[in-house]
């Protein structure tokens, strides 16, 4: 069993996948089990706010 990953290396991981880039073997880790679903769960959301407050501030500057 794969040793479980850190919130960090959650996050890093989510963020990696936001743009499209992942090892191969990084992935073959991350299927057998190394998440922490609760992990997984807080730092998508917090890409998405993150994503989202990016658009608004592209939004802000391309209006003003």
């Amino acid at each position: 069993m794969p040793t479980k990953r850190s919130f960090f290396a959650t996050l890093a991981a989510i963020a990696w996948s936001f743009v499209g880039l992942r090892r191969k073997r990084d992935f073959d880790v991350d299927a057998d089990g190394a998440f922490n679903p609760v992990y997984v769960i807080v730092a998508a959301l917090l890409g998405v706010a993150a994503f989202i407050g990016l658009l608004r501030l592209a939004v802000h500057l391309a209006v003003s």
